[in-house]
């Protein structure tokens, strides 16, 4: 069972002149029945500014996509395009289904919103105020970033609650979606949670992932495996000229 997870991608080759038999290796492909699901972070939203809230769904902020992360959401799109991709999910803020819109009207998919995946609630620092507390290094954001854990934040979301129902709707998809491939437009925060879920690694490990980056996780035989995290490189002209 070890072709799945990369480690005996392999061939065998037999030369013309009937020499030796020999073992390429070869580009990493899913087995049958496993499911690949690749976690696209939605592209920059629109800054905050002091004393104007985002509008919020459900109690989270909902800001849209600014126009920088519109034009990275169309260089997503141009990435992602040729991939046999079955289901387009995005989460209900309007950024994630913005940032999904182009590659979902190129496949001609419909847009599935999975709730459970949406951004971490951070309690009395929704509304874009996280940003402001974190540029300026605000005693209680030094305190989560040393602790590892956002429900230092008052009434924000604990990391097992946030990571569990993240897991949980994964879990879902994949039983909706056995042996294919499927794109998630998900959060910067639902990124770090998963990957770090799975690799076992301190819960911020995986924090800090660029706005339309790619990660990718496969699941197999009933694990999860990381295969890619924070693949900007479509994104690269964009990022150092634009």
């Amino acid at each position: 069972m070890l072709s799945w997870c990369g480690l005996a991608n392999l061939r065998s080759v037999q030369n013309d002149d009937e020499g030796p038999q020999q073992f390429a290796q070869q580009r990493w492909q899913r087995d049958v029945g496993s499911t690949e699901i690749i976690l696209l972070r939605h592209g920059a939203s629109q800054p905050f500014v002091p004393g104007e809230a985002f509008p919020l769904v459900n109690g989270q902020g909902d800001p849209p996509l600014s126009a920088i992360g519109a034009e990275q959401a169309s260089l997503s799109a141009d990435r992602l395009k040729a991939e046999p991709i079955s289901a387009v999910y995005a989460t209900t803020m309007q950024r994630t289904q913005q940032t999904v819109a182009p590659l979902a009207a190129f496949l001609e998919r419909e847009i599935s919103i999975e709730g459970d995946l949406r951004e971490i609630a951070l309690g009395e620092w929704e509304g874009g105020l996280l940003r402001q507390k974190a540029a300026e290094n605000h005693p209680i954001y030094q305190e989560m970033v040393r602790q590892q854990r956002w429900d230092v934040i008052p009434g924000a979301e604990s990391n097992e609650t946030f990571s569990d129902r993240c897991l949980g709707a994964l879990d879902r998809i994949v039983k909706r979606h056995p042996g294919e491939l499927v794109l998630c437009g998900v959060h910067g925060g639902v990124i770090g949670a998963v990957l770090a879920r799975i690799a076992n690694s301190r819960p911020f490990a995986f924090g800090g992932s660029d706005n339309c980056s790619i990660s990718q996780i496969v699941f197999a035989d009933g694990e999860w495996i990381i295969r890619r995290f924070n693949d900007s490189s479509h994104l690269y002209q964009q990022l150092h000229h634009g």
